[in-house]
């Protein structure tokens, strides 16, 4: 579209239209006209697509559909941007560290690498967080939350993923018999009996050294240590995954982060020597461009002009309001390689992978006892200071 044709402007946000009609019909965005009632939960919208677009959480109705994989969407915004994981189109690049993506709130969420910016803030401790799904965690610290349940033994999680690594605990069985064929002819395997009991938490084994192996559990006893960095391992299945963070013979001296090429470090090597001459008037933070500078300042005005048309929740980034969309889509485009599992955002991706490494960097400093996450330790922490969680309200 020539966009010299464009003459209707909206005088709220600048967005320009070709047609008056059309811009009357987006001025109710901004005012508190809200004709269209949806009757099964009384929510009102200002446009009629709105409410067409909203009733599909309540029928369930997907009209859009992947010619792919068959995968469904209620909107086609939806599905336009789920085809590019089929296709591979990254369009949005960073102009840091040119690294692309395929959706431009995973963009925004990647650029607070490089400007530190951490949006999300704990009301009860100030603490920041650069993803609201690790605020949203790490409150259940301030709260006692522990909303996962396991039916079997009562025990309760933070997180459902914990919960889901403690159920295979139970998920053995003691004794079964399994058909499996052997060169054509049907054969019975017989698993033995699990008769070996641990003392401490009443686990069963049905082999002495798979015992052994599970009271490092309850001893802390790492006998599988790397010759690089010392670093230690209950299990040497874990050591191995470890041993490939070493597999990066190019390091950079100023901040010590390791590459597998020398052309990449290089490349990084430019985030240390080049300039920032954009200052923050609040904070001093620093930024090599001035529209860097220009979405962080959104931060300390609280400017938010980017709003949902589903929920009408506002955000002061437009990455912000396509990471939220999430919620109403159900994309999970960042996915584990070892165990499949997906996420919404690549920082939760990245503590998962703590699970399959074995890596454990917050150590208590009076038990010596390691944890993956800041939080948990922080909760472990409560064991040796006798203080109870504080109670949040309305969170």
């Amino acid at each position: 579209m020539n966009t010299e044709e464009k003459s209707f402007k909206c005088e709220v946000c600048d967005k320009i239209f070709t047609l008056k009609a059309t811009l009357l019909t987006h001025m109710r965005v901004h005012s508190a006209d809200k004709t269209f009632k949806c009757e099964v939960c009384n929510k009102i919208f200002s446009l009629r697509t709105s409410l067409v677009m909203h009733m599909r959480i309540h029928t369930g109705e997907k009209p859009f559909n992947c010619e792919v994989c068959h995968k469904n969407f209620t909107m086609k915004a939806s599905m336009q941007t789920h085809m590019r994981i089929h296709t591979g189109e990254k369009p949005f690049k960073c102009e840091v560290c040119d690294k692309r993506f395929n959706v431009n709130g995973n963009l925004m969420i990647h650029m607070r690498k490089h400007t530190g910016d951490k949006p999300f803030k704990c009301e009860v401790c100030d603490k920041n967080f650069s993803l609201g799904q690790s605020l949203k965690i790490h409150r259940m610290i301030h709260t006692g939350d522990k909303p996962f349940k396991c039916d079997i033994c009562n025990r309760m999680f933070r997180e459902n993923r914990k919960l889901k690594k403690h159920l295979a605990m139970h998920s053995e069985e003691k004794l079964s018999n399994e058909m499996f064929h052997v060169s054509g002819q049907m054969k019975i395997r017989k698993t033995r009996e699990k008769k070996i009991k641990c003392e401490l938490c009443n686990r069963m084994f049905s082999v002495s050294g798979n015992l052994n192996k599970h009271m490092r559990v309850h001893t802390g006893e790492k006998p599988y240590k790397c010759e690089i960095c010392d670093k230690t391992f209950t299990q040497n299945e874990h050591k191995k995954i470890h041993m490939k963070m070493h597999e990066k013979p190019f390091k950079c001296e100023v901040c010590h982060q390791s590459f597998k090429e020398g052309m990449a470090l290089e490349k990084h090597m430019k985030k240390h020597i080049v300039e920032k001459p954009f200052e923050c008037g609040f904070c001093d933070k620093r930024f090599r461009k001035s529209e860097r500078l220009k979405v962080h300042m959104k931060i300390h005005t609280g400017e938010s002009e980017y709003k949902c048309e589903v929920c009408y929740k506002s955000f002061n980034l437009n990455g912000n309001l396509k990471m939220h969309m999430r919620i109403h889509t159900g994309e999970k485009p960042f996915k584990c390689g070892v165990c499949d599992k997906s996420f919404t955002q690549r920082g939760s991706l990245k503590i998962h992978m703590k699970l399959h490494n074995g890596e454990k960097s917050f150590k208590c400093e009076v038990c010596d006892k390691q944890f993956s996450q800041k939080g948990n330790l922080m909760a472990h922490l409560r064991i040796h200071t006798g203080d109870k969680p504080i109670q949040v309200l309305n969170l």
